[in-house]
């Protein structure tokens, strides 16, 4: 295995069962023996929720082993049981400290793309991500959370991870971009709101509704993260006969079978 995350297991959350059964297609039956793979469902709430649930879970389970084996301390299993339990951030979240289960966090799915950055059929490998409509309305247009004084609208990915998975990516021969994923609570569906979302992240590839949520789920644990998206339609104005889900279902899983080439190799 990658000697990154030599140690630890990686968690893939998708939104829906179509698209995780997408990437563990591309995983391959020897999936289960490093990667877990959850819908959480659709949206950064359920996403973020989803996430920290599964982190807490494991985590609280490998402690549990490590006692059982003798290898852990009774105290680390009460800070993981209690991070399980708890409705907030757990005892390793703003620590630094690296889950006992995991060593990796990754938003899989389908999405739209920006038009000239990542067309449809293509693979956006995102260099970050950002919430996108968290902030507020004012006279004077749109306040992103940063400038109103409340907390990041964005967090970044494993760069090094990200750079060496879209190089592999492209060897493969498959058609695959950077940028930052943008994730929104409505779906954009008219020209206005993708040009304003340009406005307000002027190096967007890839429109989602749930990386900010995961991100910031692995972010309390302490946890590098990642966005892979296969594109499924243009992101502007909304035109569901022109959406190519089925390709992008089928580019998920194939980045996903490079994926696991590159954490595992």
């Amino acid at each position: 295995m990658n000697e990154l995350y030599a140690s630890s297991r990686v968690l893939i959350v998708t939104a829906v069962d179509a698209e995780k059964d997408a990437v563990l297609r591309g995983l391959g039956e020897q999936a289960a023996a490093c990667f877990d793979v959850i819908a959480a469902g659709v949206g950064p709430a359920s996403a973020a929720a989803g996430t920290a649930a599964a982190i807490a879970f494991a985590s609280a389970a490998a402690s549990a082993h490590e006692l059982a084996q003798g290898t852990a301390a009774p105290a680390e299993l009460d800070a993981a049981q209690a991070s399980a339990a708890s409705s907030g951030p757990g005892p390793a979240a703003g620590t630094g400290a690296r889950s006992s289960a995991y060593g990796l966090v990754i938003s899989a799915g389908i999405g739209g793309g920006f038009p000239g950055r990542a067309d449809v059929g293509s693979i956006v490998v995102a260099d970050a991500m950002t919430a996108a409509d968290l902030g507020s309305q004012t006279p004077d247009g749109f306040l992103s959370v940063d400038e109103l004084g409340f907390g990041s609208s964005r967090v970044a990915a494993d760069a090094v991870l990200a750079a060496r998975l879209r190089h592999e990516l492209q060897r493969a021969g498959l058609a695959v971009s950077g940028g930052t994923a943008v994730t929104v609570s409505t779906a954009t569906g008219t020209a206005q709101t993708a040009a304003e979302l340009l406005r307000r992240v002027p190096d967007a590839a890839a429109e989602g509704m749930e990386g900010f949520g995961v991100a910031a789920a692995a972010q309390q644990f302490g946890l590098p993260v990642l966005e892979l998206r296969g594109i499924s339609n243009a992101v502007g104005p909304r035109d569901r006969d022109a959406w190519r889900i089925k390709d992008a279902l089928d580019a998920l899983q194939a980045a996903s079978s490079i994926l696991r080439e590159v954490i595992t190799s």
